[in-house]
């Protein structure tokens, strides 16, 4: 296996790949904090700054007419996606058969690297995160979220899987005892089923955002309220003085002063015959004016300026409560933001940056944000944290996510925090003695399922309903198994197993041709108990399989 990256996702996979018995070469750039450790867990460690052609060679890549590489997969873990397409192609050209798995950032930009690469997975880190966060700031077991057939797939009761249900998994209102995979179901609404996404909940909301309104107020600030009271006083007093001694009407003397305040300028003949005085005392004024418009200018400026408009238009209206602060819009962020927003749950996002992903996502589903540091009290403060239910510290910095939760825990006691950590070990002790709620780690989420993608391994999701249980997976038929040349409805069993998807090119089919007949390297997603999972194995399994064959495909 050849891993390239740098990052702990990366230490995270070839511990996992080492620890499987894998034989692991390393492709790491010298200034990772991770370099060292990555040598201590087993792997062939190569130090470079850029991955080339001759750099993926000497790794192993090296496939000569229709001899394979010697090595098995390339997994490509950079943070830069471009490079990490960049060095999909590279390895394509030089080996058309390898495997290749890719974590991308950008979900959009994965989906088309099968068009151009064939045998490649793509899995994306955020994606699979996010909802183990949301899991935890809702409290919420009720949904299970699995990638299958090469979708993003969630069970749960079916009030809350959005439309059109893909199956039933399980009718729990049938009998004491859950009837699992039922052809026919006596209460739709108390089923448990598979979906694509969760259903919309309509919620009255307590959190708004800023709006208009609230932008011109934080542009009209205190400093502008001052100079505009100051012009308003000289205009009055002008208008007044105006009146009085050059004997003027009430209207032409508020124009006269209005103009000679603002810097508009002064109608001279009518001052031409003033006493000295009133003419030193008009220049006066229209020199108190420039400053005054010159300030004003300057104030407005930097409130447009420094609150960057998306703080302006973002803010929170009113007082927020019973509501999710998510500190931390990156990648992560921002699914985690698009998630509950598909649940209807009141959310406040909290940026420093506010070219975050999540900032722009948080905008379109018109989501109030406050720009600031999450670790600073009137930050929280601004997001309502006193008053919400839940706090997410899911930004970059272990140290930031702990000082937010620190500030977060003595403003709420109750709130329920969830904190994102890279160091496992500062995680752990954290938890145990500073008591500050659960912390997750995204590379602990992903690693199982870029090492389970990388070795072929079948990977399943269990689906709880009731006291029973089902399993999600996807399966292969291999060479010479009893299941070639039979139909794939044949594979069905009534409560045992239901075949939800097939696959036999880069593409699934979620609709197929159950008469069709099985052909060995066919892929398809089932849904099923452990004993009917157990027999689909068992069928489409080859028989007696070399040591190395079994190495092979395990």
């Amino acid at each position: 296996m050849v891993v390239c990256g740098s990052d702990r996702t990366m230490l995270r996979v070839v511990t996992e790949l080492v620890t499987s018995g894998e034989h692991v070469t390393a492709i790491v750039n010298p200034a990772s904090r991770h370099f060292e450790r990555i040598g201590e867990l087993g792997a062939h460690v190569m130090g470079v700054r850029v991955v080339s052609e001759a750099i993926l060679r000497r790794a192993g890549i090296d496939a000569a007419g229709d001899d394979p590489s010697s090595a098995r997969a390339l997994v490509l873990l950079d943070a830069d996606d471009v490079r990490n397409v960049h060095t999909a192609l590279t390895a394509r050209d030089m080996d058309p058969n390898l495997r290749i798995v890719v974590q991308m950032v950008n979900p959009r930009l994965g989906g088309q690297l099968h068009s151009l690469l064939g045998d490649c997975v793509v899995i994306s880190g955020p994606s699979l995160a996010a909802p183990a966060f949301v899991a935890d700031a809702l409290e919420d077991d009720e949904l299970t979220w699995v990638e299958l057939g090469g979708r993003r797939m969630v069970a749960g009761p079916a009030d809350l899987i959005r439309d059109p249900h893909l199956t039933v998994l399980a009718d729990t209102t049938s009998s004491a005892t859950p009837e699992l995979l039922p052809v026919h179901s006596s209460d739709p609404a108390g089923d448990i089923v598979l979906g694509t996404g969760v259903r919309s909940v309509w919620r009255t909301k307590d959190v708004r955002r800023a709006g208009w309104v609230m932008a011109m107020r934080d542009v009209f600030d205190r400093r502008v309220r001052i100079i505009v009271a100051v012009m308003a006083a000289l205009v009055a007093i002008g208008t007044g003085l105006t009146h009085w001694i050059a004997n003027i009407d009430w209207l032409r003397a508020l124009y006269l002063a209005a103009g000679a305040v603002t810097s508009a300028g002064i109608e001279d003949d009518k001052f031409s015959e003033a006493e000295p005085w009133a003419k030193v005392a008009g220049v006066v004024v229209q020199l108190t004016g420039i400053v005054l418009m010159a300030l004003l200018t300057a104030v407005i400026v930097d409130s447009l300026i420094g609150a960057r408009l998306s703080r302006v238009i973002g803010g929170v209206r009113g007082r927020p409560r019973n509501h999710v602060v998510v500190c931390g819009l990156g990648t992560v962020g921002a699914r985690v933001l698009e998630i509950l927003a598909e649940r209807g749950v009141a959310v406040i996002g909290v940026e420093q940056d506010d070219e975050a992903p999540g900032v722009q996502t948080a905008h379109r589903l018109r989501i109030p944000v406050i720009i600031g540091d999450s670790a600073n009290e009137e930050t929280l403060r601004s997001a309502g944290v006193q008053r919400c239910q839940s706090v997410l510290a899911i930004t970059n910095g272990d140290i930031t996510n702990l000082e937010s939760a620190m500030v977060v825990r003595e403003l709420n006691p109750d709130a329920r925090i969830t904190m994102r950590m890279f160091d496992h070990d500062l995680a752990q002790r954290v938890e145990r003695q500073l008591g500050l709620g659960h912390s997750r780690s995204v590379s602990m989420l992903v690693a199982p399922a870029i090492a389970a993608a990388v070795a072929n391994r079948r990977s399943q999701t269990t689906v709880p309903a009731g006291r029973r249980v089902l399993l999600l997976t996807e399966v292969s038929v291999e060479q010479n198994s009893v299941a070639v040349g039979k139909r794939l409805g044949e594979l069905d069993e009534t409560g045992g197993l239901r075949v939800l998807a097939r696959q036999e090119s880069s593409e699934w089919d979620w609709s197929p041709a159950f008469d069709k007949t099985l052909r060995p390297g066919t892929r398809i997603a089932v849904a099923g108990t452990r004993s009917g999972l157990a027999r689909l194995l068992l069928a489409t399994r080859a028989p007696h399989r070399s040591e190395s064959s079994e190495r092979m495909v395990p």
